[in-house]
């Protein structure tokens, strides 16, 4: 079922209460309204509901005060309001923060009173999102030290799912993902080790953005597994989510794991998508909504690929069974040798199983993990996105209670390995069970394709049914486009048509370049293919026709997205007397491709009749050498 496709299927007026997305809140501002009335509006709403246990701390007046200050005093100085939404895109937009992210002024719990401090500086992500214009609202619960997938692990109370107050919300940033789909924030922030940005958006029919592991600087985060940590969005809509990715991004310098290098931009119209061959679904109405999911990808035009996921759950395996958990152990070391007692039971069992770990092995687990990576490097050559559902069941409170580790790990399923890969993902809502339920699913894919990921993510959020609209809000927007694109490295359009397409002998060097297929197409119907003689391995040339010359053909070539920073050394592979040079594509685009010089087109076959160099070798064996029946007008690009 296609969503209507105007930005609003109904109409929202400037009423706070229906100011949800980011767009609600800039179209009040452009229609002239005032930060102030707006903030001190949902301010006061927040403070007269009763105690709930998803907020740990709410702002205080002169807090908020001093933010809408700020506000006003930009708004004084901007030569227009357009002027300044566009400049700060979060101008006036609430946000809450999970309770281990330092906010200056606040206090930081982890959710562990023993533990807590007021913070004397913003993390730099919230830094960053503050110099945009966004004000935040609160400190929201949390699984104690972010140990958890289930929200459930916090002396502060236990949030449950906006859907079934009987069943959790998912952690470890419960509170995070509640107050968002409660429409009680834009936007929040959360972290993500385990899965802890995703498994709450799947419970509670949200966006859950996970980036790249040090895509977003982690200063000021109180970590969980320092070396994995990923500070995560929870939004109503992507778009949402990925303009506050694009804001908060970047270099960190106070952050030693801070590693920010964007990688494509987008990918191609139709990709493979690896799906667990048999997913490990036992939640009523689970299957169905998989099954549907899958039914929507085919319709959209992507192909499956059904895989072992093995080998990806033997990486997830290293998380709470192998060193990783020491990383735990070194943030309360300290907390836990003088006062036991301050953790939660779980997370103390949990963290305490570190004490039998040694260094041997954590290098063991170091050269499995390397080992893991080496071999599923291939995996992004046989698929180019994995989907996943975002969690195999939604667990009661009751449930949890009788066995609290067995299902907090079933939780992680789809999620633990994610990380410790250094992959991106995203979760997105994909329906309902019968009981009402949300049913998520997860995008993964490699590190560094954060904006490629939003693209494609846009697309199915653009076709998915969503009967209960954002959160549990129960209204609806539908994005058409992304107002802001998290980075992507520069790249070059490259066409190739022989030795350098998809399966080919050379197609290895474009991948081993980070280089994405962003299409299949032809050529313009100006030129002549040649199988080109005595090359190894074999390659074609490609022949423009003279202006005005009779016998042009569309030739068929795919368009490669290079890293510039790559070019360099692919060409360096590239022998004479083959070059970079250009050609037209059938719409009338020029692109980029190898050239050849016009010599070596002599006693080249002509196989322009084939269509293409795959056409060509489907045929059988390659001509004999023979002089081309049409001589070579001007060099061309090959590949």
């Amino acid at each position: 079922m296609l969503l209507h496709p105007d930005w609003y299927t109904s109409v929202c007026t400037m009423n706070e209460q229906s100011l949800l997305t980011l767009s609600d809140w800039q179209r009040a501002y452009l229609a002239g309204a005032q930060p102030r009335a707006l903030l001190e509006a949902r301010a006061q709403k927040l403070a007269a509901q009763a105690a709930a246990p998803d907020w740990i701390h709410r702002v205080s007046s002169a807090q908020l005060e001093q933010q809408i200050q700020a506000l006003e005093t930009r708004l004084a100085a901007a030569s227009s309001r357009a002027s300044l939404l566009n400049e700060a895109p979060l101008f006036g937009v609430p946000f809450a923060v999970k309770d281990n992210i330092d906010v200056e002024g606040m206090p930081t719990t982890a959710a562990c009173p023993a533990f807590a401090y007021t913070a004397g500086r913003n993390a730099h992500a919230v830094q960053r999102l503050l110099n945009a214009g966004a004000v935040c609202l609160g400190k929201t619960n949390l699984d104690q030290f972010a140990t958890g997938l289930v929200g459930a692990r916090s002396p502060y109370g236990r949030p449950a799912s906006c859907f079934d107050a009987s069943r959790v919300s998912g952690g470890s940033s419960s509170g995070s993902a509640v107050v968002v789909a409660r429409g009680e924030v834009a936007f929040s922030l959360g972290t993500d080790t385990a899965g802890s940005g995703r498994v709450p958006a799947g419970f509670n029919n949200l966006v859950g953005l996970k980036p790249t592991p040090g895509r977003v600087g982690t200063s000021g985060v109180v970590p969980a597994c320092r070396s994995l940590d990923c500070v995560s969005i929870f939004a109503l809509t992507l778009d949402d989510a990925a303009t506050v990715l694009s804001v908060m991004e970047g270099p960190d310098p106070a952050d030693a794991f801070s590693h920010f290098e964007p990688g494509p931009g987008t990918w191609m119209p139709k990709l493979r998508v690896g799906v667990p061959l048999a997913p490990a679904l036992d939640e009523a109405g689970y299957s169905d909504a998989w099954d549907e999911s899958l039914r929507l990808l085919r319709a959209l035009g992507h192909e499956l690929v059904p895989m072992d996921f093995g080998p990806l759950h033997a990486v997830a395996d290293l998380l709470y069974n192998g060193p990783w958990v020491a990383e735990r152990h070194a943030v309360v070391q300290e907390l836990l040798d003088s006062q036991p007692e301050a953790l939660d039971p779980t997370v103390r069992q949990v963290i305490e199983s570190a004490r039998g770990q040694t260094a041997t092995d954590a290098f063991r687990g170091q050269y499995r993990l390397r080992e893991a990576k080496q071999q599923l490097r291939s995996l992004w050559r046989k698929v180019d996105v994995l989907m996943v559902p975002t969690a195999p069941r939604h667990p009661r409170f009751a449930e949890l209670d009788a066995d609290p580790l067995r299902v907090n790990a079933r939780l992680g399923h789809y999620t633990n390995f994610v990380n410790l890969l250094s992959w991106c993902a995203l979760s997105l809502p994909a329906g309902f069970t019968p009981e009402g339920l949300p049913f998520g699913v997860s995008f993964i894919a490699p590190g560094g394709a954060d904006a490629a990921l939003a693209r494609f993510g846009l697309n199915w959020q653009a076709a998915a049914d969503a009967p209960r609209g954002l959160g549990a809000t129960g209204q609806r927007r539908m994005p058409q486009s992304l107002r802001h694109v998290p980075a992507s490295e520069p790249w070059l359009p490259l066409a190739v048509v022989g030795a350098h397409l998809t399966g080919m002998p050379l197609n290895g060097q474009l991948l081993d370049r980070g280089a994405t297929l962003i299409e299949a197409t032809h050529t313009a119907a100006r030129y002549r293919l040649y199988a080109l003689p005595g090359t190894v391995p074999p390659k074609p040339g490609l022949a423009r026709v003279a202006a005005g010359d009779a016998g042009g053909a569309a030739i068929a070539v795919e368009v490669w997205a290079v890293p510039q920073r790559h070019l360099g050394s692919l060409l360096a592979l590239i022998p004479p007397p083959l070059g970079l040079g250009s050609l037209e594509l059938s719409d009338g685009r020029w692109v980029h491709g190898f050239i050849c010089e016009g010599h070596a087109l002599q006693g080249a076959a002509d196989i322009t009749r084939y269509g293409g160099w795959r056409a060509f070798l489907a045929a059988g064996s390659h001509p004999p050498s023979a002089p081309p029946s049409t001589p070579p007008i001007q060099p061309t690009p090959v590949s």
